[in-house]
């Protein structure tokens, strides 16, 4: 079935199943602005929340939770979804009950409403059990979503999609305004990368690169808690492990972690602050990354490592794209985004162009039209 995008009718009601805020992760943050845009839309939005133990209900949005492990639990989830006409459903391993969250292929094959599946992640290289659960997901769902074209030649390339029914709408972002470049503070370049913190964020060859640029008196400042499955899993051993390399480099003094989650105001204040945007991310896989959707957005220049969703983005100009676990090429391609005359200005000239696409308004609209578009679909079938 062709997806179409051109509205048909307005929806009554969407519901979403997701992690959703006070919990705090990307993918909770994602589905708050998605929920929030909706709502100005025509129509009802409900949020079924992923917990893993029993919680209050926070929000008048949130219909209903579904507690990982509990069948009670998810025939109610499904029970509520099914009360909208039409369900988007987000999809990240290990959000969901069981091995690898393979609980969710029960919830989504119970789901009787027309089925948007979002895919946070598509691997090149899964595991069998991670291959199984995807492509039931693929197999269950009305449209599949993925935020990359990369991700979505992946899905249908290594997991038989079927092309018709995959459209790429990208991570939405703050609306920021009218985006100006500005002229820098009279203290020292802040280069700044924020997200929840974990093995594989590449902190570690930033902060080697930053002893080859001290001539330029930087600030390089990391913002965020550790992601809370880390904590559980291993306490703060890779916060502490990334002060000690600092202060073995010499660069304790200008390298600072700052363990706070902040609001959405806070965060877009701090990225209008920074000079450079630095992502020195160490993974291959990453086909979605909500911090480099919000730095384009915001109109920074950005020095990222080659993961995919980086290629993509910033491969036309749109930034700087060095390899990964390379101290020197990070050092470099940060010493050419401060020094270098002009270059700044047009990495960010060069990011502001691509902003409007990329809101929350425009991506919750996207949605909107294709939720539109099934239901009508799925009433003219029925008649």
């Amino acid at each position: 079935m062709r997806v179409s995008t051109r509205s048909t009718r307005p929806v009554a009601s969407i519901g979403l199943l997701s992690t959703y805020p006070p919990t705090q992760c990307g993918l909770a943050t994602f589905s708050a602005a998605l929920t929030e845009e909706l709502d100005r839309s025509p129509g009802t939005v409900g949020v079924v929340r992923v917990v893993d133990q029993p919680e209050t209900h926070p929000g008048a949005e949130v219909v209903a939770h579904l507690v990982n492990g509990s069948p009670d639990s998810a025939m109610q989830a499904v029970r509520h979804l099914n009360g909208f006409d039409a369900v988007v459903v987000h999809h990240e391993y290990g959000i969901y009950g069981g091995a690898d969250g393979a609980d969710v292929i029960d919830i989504v094959a119970g789901l009787t409403a027309p089925t948007i599946i979002v895919l946070h992640t598509v691997l090149q290289e899964p595991t069998p059990r991670q291959r199984r659960i995807l492509r039931r997901l693929v197999e269950s769902a009305d449209v599949l979503v993925t935020m990359t074209e990369t991700a979505r030649q992946r899905l249908v390339a290594s997991y038989a999609a079927d092309p018709e029914r995959v459209v790429v709408i990208p991570h939405g972002a703050i609306d920021h305004g009218v985006v100006r470049t500005r002229p820098r503070s009279t203290g020292g370049p802040l280069v700044l990368t924020w997200g929840l913190l974990g093995p594989g964020k590449g902190i570690e060859w930033a902060i080697d690169a930053m002893p080859g640029l001290r001539d330029l008196r930087p600030r390089y400042l990391v913002m965020g808690k550790t992601h809370p499955k880390v904590l559980q899993r291993d306490g703060e051993y890779y916060r502490n492990s990334l002060l000690r390399r600092a202060e073995m480099r010499g660069v304790d003094d200008i390298v600072e972690l700052d363990d706070r989650y902040l609001g959405v105001g806070e965060l877009a204040e701090l990225v209008q602050r920074a000079d450079v945007v630095l992502l020195p991310y160490d993974s291959r896989e990453q086909v979605t990354s909500g911090v480099l959707i919000e730095a384009v957005a915001a109109g920074r220049p950005v020095v990222s490592t080659a993961f995919p969703h980086a290629v993509e983005l910033l491969g036309d100009g749109t930034g700087l794209v060095v390899p990964q676990r390379d101290p020197e090429a990070l050092e470099s391609a940060l010493r050419r985004a401060l020094s270098e005359p002009g270059l700044a200005h047009d990495l960010a000239v060069q990011a502001a162009r691509k902003a409007p696409d990329l809101l929350w308004g425009a991506v919750a609209g996207r949605y909107q039209q294709i939720a539109t578009s099934l239901v009508a679909a799925s009433m003219a079938t029925a008649s």
